[in-house]
């Protein structure tokens, strides 16, 4: 395409900076502004009201919870994510696409319903009732409920980022490699995870914010039974609603800041291996 082509095809400079300009305001408005105002508010009484907050043993318990949620919750979905990204992109098999179908559900259905059907399943009127009853197993009100609900929530961000990759890469380095006698694992070490191991990582990242961050599901299973079944989000919920806003923002920056820690890596990655995630979204 010729200069003159190229310079007909822009926009006009004016055109350009205003739509700037409002992207740069919209941005402002719903990220940078509410922000701000967590943090001031967090810290509007004093480090030390905030330190206070943030050591109290409901708080201590509530972050706990969630770290041990995530804990559980990130290598499952990683180790699934990757079984299934490979059963999808490397084997036809009848009902595939009804398996792409639910690997996507939980974007459909809202957190609150997940939860509800936990309960259908695993409450005292549950299908499962009995069985646990009988084996003392308690599955809602309790840290296994909470681990459920979030595995339902985040299970498609892992998987969601390795098919489109896994596609655009083909199968023809792990052919070669079995061709050539690789074993099963070791096709897998040497060749298959080291191409998709920044798609992986990538999918953990937004994995973990969004099981650090999951109301709806875990609300309706855990119970709100303090220092015990409540998770960061949820200990913030009910110190707002007891009107104890300065402990209620200062747990909200501390889950703010273990968000930034997320978006900072997500940043690195993608400035780190661009291309390589850019054509993974691009066949997303």
């Amino acid at each position: 395409m010729s200069d003159d082509a190229r310079h007909n095809l822009q926009e006009p400079a004016w055109l350009r900076w205003a739509l700037i300009a409002l992207a740069v305001l919209v941005m402002a408005a719903l990220v940078v502004l509410p922000l701000a105002m967590v943090l001031g508010a967090a810290f509007g009484d004093g480090f030390g009201a905030w330190l206070d907050a943030l050591t109290q043993p409901d708080a201590v318990a509530a972050l706990k919870l969630t770290l041990f949620t995530v804990a559980i919750v990130v290598p499952i979905n990683g180790v699934f994510g990757m079984l299934t990204a490979w059963s999808v992109t490397r084997f036809d098999f009848r009902g595939k696409q009804l398996l792409l179908s639910l690997i996507d559900l939980p974007f459909a259905v809202s957190p609150v319903v997940a939860g509800l059907c936990l309960v259908l399943l695993f409450g005292s009127s549950g299908w499962f009732a009995q069985i646990l009853q009988e084996h003392d197993i308690k599955i809602l009100f309790a840290r296994p409920g909470i681990v459920l609900a979030t595995l339902f929530i985040t299970f498609p961000f892992v998987v969601r980022e390795l098919i489109p990759l896994m596609q655009q890469q083909g199968a023809d380095e792990e052919l070669a490699a079995r061709s050539l006698g690789a074993g099963a694992w070791t096709m897998f070490f040497r060749v298959t995870l080291p191409n998709i191991k920044w798609g992986l990582l990538y999918g953990v990242l937004l994995c973990s914010a969004r099981a650090m961050g999951e109301f709806g599901a875990v609300s309706v299973v855990s119970g709100h039974i303090r220092g015990l079944t409540n998770t960061l989000p949820l200990h913030i919920e009910i110190l707002y609603n007891e009107f104890d806003s300065t402990a209620a923002f200062a747990a909200a920056s501390l889950l703010t800041g273990l968000s930034l820690i997320t978006l900072i890596l997500k940043f690195w990655l993608e400035a780190r291996h661009g291309d390589a995630l850019a054509k993974s979204h691009r066949r997303h």
